[in-house]
């Protein structure tokens, strides 16, 4: 069993290096902060396979992330604009925030 806090300082380590590499190579590194971002949202629950019909929340953070994910997958293989990958960052920037501020660790 995983102390609590532990993957919470784990994540916010790697979340840490990640935005000091997005800072000079945005587009290397939104991938590794969409894969971060996909694994902190499975550890709090969320179902990004099947998104929440509802309206709220968290479904608006499935959306965001689905979103970022798309832009992501698309940089990957194709040169986007810059604006497309700083909606992205923004984007996982906005979800990351919401799961570490005011939650209990996993």
């Amino acid at each position: 069993m995983t102390e609590p806090g532990l993957d919470l300082h784990e994540w916010e380590t790697r979340w840490s290096d990640l935005q000091e590499q997005a800072a000079d190579a945005p587009d290397e590194t939104l991938p590794e902060l969409v894969r971060l971002v996909e694994e902190m949202l499975a550890e709090r629950g969320f179902d990004l396979e099947n998104p929440v019909v509802e309206e709220g929340q968290e479904a608006e953070i499935t959306r965001s992330f689905q979103a970022a994910r798309e832009i992501s997958r698309a940089a990957e293989t194709t040169k986007l604009e810059r604006e497309d990958i700083d909606a992205a960052l923004e984007d996982l920037e906005e979800i990351h925030a919401y799961l570490v501020e005011g939650r209990a660790p996993p």
